[in-house]
C-alpha cells in the first residue's frame, strides 16, 4: 500500500512539474513585450525578441527591398489548446490593424506580407510572416529615421566654388514648411558660410517630389525655401543677400517611382548667385 502511494504521489509530482513547465515556457520571454504601433493576435505569447539597428530584406511586388534602420524582432506562439488560426487570418487580421492606423499593404502572399506606416514624415517598414500553419509567426518591425544630413559651411563654400549649388535635405513636416529641429544644424552652417565670405550671395531654392499636383508643389517649394531663407535670416544674415525660389517638381534628380527617388528629390539647393 505505501509503494502504491509513492506511486502515486511520484505521478501527481511528474504531472504538475510538466504542467508548470509547460505554462512557464507560455509565459513572454523576459523584457520582451508588444512593439507601440501594433499587438499580437490572441492566444499568443512572445517566445523571444531582438531590438538593433540593423537592416532587413523586405518582400515588395518588384522582388526584395534592403533597408536600414532601429530593427525589432518579435517570435510569437500559440498558446497550448488554443484555437488555431490560418496564415489567411494572420495576414488579414494585420492588414487590418495597419490599415485602421493609416498605413498599407504593400506585398501578399501565401504566408508573408509586408506593410508600411508614414507618420509624422517617419517610416516604419513590417514584415510579418507566419509558420507551423499558423501556430506561430514572426513580425519584424524597421523604424526609418527621416533623411537627414550632416554639412559643414566649409564644404558648402567648395562645393559653391566646384559646381555653383549645393544640394541639402532639411527637414520639414509633411506638406508645410515649418523646418524641424533636426535640420537647424544645416541652418545654422548656412548662416556660418554667409559670415565667414560676406561677398557672398545665394539663392535658396526648394524642389518636391511628384506627389501631389504641380500648381500645389510650386507653392510649397517655394514657402519651404522662404522658410529656409527666413531662419537664415534670423541667425543675422543680411537678407539682401538671399532670394527664394520654389521650382515644385520640375527638376527631379531621381526617379519619382521610388519611395528613395521621391526622398532625393525632396530638397533645398543654395545656388552661388
Amino acid at each position: 500500500m505505501k509503494r502504491i502511494t509513492r506511486i502515486l504521489v511520484s505521478i501527481v509530482y511528474l504531472f504538475l512539474l510538466t504542467v508548470g513547465g509547460a505554462f512557464s515556457q507560455e509565459k513572454d520571454a523576459k523584457d520582451c513585450k508588444d512593439h507601440p504601433l501594433i499587438s499580437r493576435m490572441n492566444n499568443y505569447y512572445i517566445s523571444s525578441c531582438e531590438r538593433s539597428f540593423n537592416s532587413f530584406d523586405f518582400f515588395v511586388k518588384e522582388g526584395t527591398k534592403t533597408l536600414e534602420g532601429e530593427r525589432t524582432k518579435i517570435e510569437y506562439y500559440l498558446r497550448e489548446g488554443s484555437p488555431q488560426p490560418s496564415f489567411l487570418q494572420i495576414r488579414r487580421n494585420y492588414g487590418n490593424a495597419v490599415k485602421n492606423i493609416g498605413g498599407a499593404v504593400l506585398f501578399d502572399d501565401d504566408r508573408r506580407s509586408t506593410f508600411k506606416v508614414t507618420k509624422g514624415g517617419k517610416e516604419t517598414w513590417i514584415a510579418l510572416e507566419a509558420f507551423n500553419e499558423g501556430r506561430s509567426y514572426e513580425l519584424v518591425i524597421l523604424e526609418m529615421e527621416p533623411m537627414t544630413q550632416e554639412v559643414t559651411a566649409d564644404a558648402m563654400y567648395s562645393a559653391l566654388n566646384k559646381d555653383g549649388f549645393m544640394t541639402l535635405y532639411i527637414n520639414f513636416d509633411t506638406g508645410k514648411s515649418d523646418i524641424k529641429p533636426e535640420s537647424i544644424v544645416i541652418i545654422e552652417q548656412i548662416a556660418a558660410l554667409l559670415r565667414a565670405h560676406p561677398e557672398l550671395k545665394v539663392s535658396i531654392e526648394g524642389h518636391t517630389d511628384n506627389v501631389g499636383t504641380p500648381q500645389n508643389n510650386k507653392v510649397l517649394s517655394t514657402q519651404r525655401a522662404k522658410s529656409v531663407m527666413n531662419a537664415v535670416v534670423q541667425k543675422g544674415i543680411v537678407a539682401t543677400r538671399l532670394t527664394a525660389l520654389g521650382w515644385g517638381q520640375e527638376k527631379p534628380i531621381a526617379d519619382n517611382r521610388s519611395e528613395e527617388g521621391r526622398a532625393k528629390n525632396r530638397r533645398v539647393e543654395i545656388v552661388k548667385k
